[in-house]
């Protein structure tokens, strides 16, 4: 039956209606703390986390290539697997498409794909006891080039490592790994070259990532340095279910092989999270 108070449910409702905002802002407290986890850990090279960028780079050349461009879609999913309490592996690859255009040199003006890098990164779960996060494994080279200007047409190995500090929302570390080839076309020059990656980067309380990195190649056959230096704006954002990151980037090319690209490239990249 019908409760002998009536106002009974109407203070119920009334209640409910009152607590109802303050669940709410629990709620977006909680996704926006979530958020901010996942904006550390995008810049973390080594989190446990799922991510698979996309990215898109133009530059120019110089030289005798004057009036060239490359353009390249990158494709750099990571996969993490748990092998034990203590132990992670990150798996990062890195598999271009490439599109060269008005070389002098007829040759050079061809798109494909380019060479495939695999790295695996054995990395603690937690870090050390100064708040040092780092990884270390084997890197890989893999001739997946379609043209053959576009690639090394060399198998290659080689270690790889990361190290870094996480403070507040100061990320600041290296990743590097070192290539030599161990086999593949004898007409193609073998592969003895360093990759030195170091980052800066500041995410804001609203998930705004500003960062500055160089992807510098040393190449000890040629000595010969290739290395731009990136400033990076990124936006953490959530579409529906998708949680991701979009940002762009201008580059300049500090140093580079004779002909090669110069000056100011960009880039924009989306990069799909999928935390667990």
């Amino acid at each position: 039956m019908f409760a002998r108070n009536p106002s009974v449910p109407v203070l119920a409702v009334i209640a409910m209606l009152m607590a109802a905002p303050a669940r709410a802002q629990e709620v977006a407290a909680a996704d926006a703390a979530a958020v901010a986890e996942l904006a550390k850990k995008l810049a973390n090279p080594v989190a446990a986390m799922i991510s698979v960028p996309f990215q898109y780079n133009y530059d120019k050349y110089g030289g005798t290539n004057d009036g060239a461009s490359r353009s390249s879609v990158v494709m750099q999913p990571v996969f993490p697997a748990s092998l034990n309490n203590d132990w992670n592996l990150i798996t990062r690859i890195v598999l271009p498409v490439i599109d060269q255009r008005d070389f002098p040199v007829a040759a050079l003006n061809e798109s494909g794909l380019g060479d495939t890098t695999a790295s695996l990164f054995f990395s603690p779960k937690l870090p050390t006891a100064g708040g040092l996060i780092w990884g270390a494994g084997p890197v890989l080279l893999l001739p997946t080039a379609t043209q053959d200007v576009l690639g090394t047409q060399k198998w290659g190995f080689g270690p790889t490592g990361v190290l870094l500090k996480q403070e507040g929302p100061w990320s600041v570390g290296m990743l590097a790994n070192h290539l030599w080839s161990f086999a593949g076309s004898d007409s193609r020059s073998n592969v003895n070259a360093t990759y030195l990656q170091p980052f800066v980067s500041y995410t804001t309380k609203t998930h705004t990532t500003l960062g500055v990195n160089s992807e510098s190649t040393y190449d000890w056959k040629a000595n010969q340095w290739q290395a731009p230096v990136n400033l990076l704006v990124g936006q953490m954002l959530k579409v529906g279910p998708q949680i991701m990151q979009v940002a762009v980037a201008a580059r300049y090319w500090a140093a580079a092989p004779d002909n090669g690209p110069e000056g100011w490239g960009w880039r924009l990249q989306l990069t799909l999270l999928f935390p667990k």
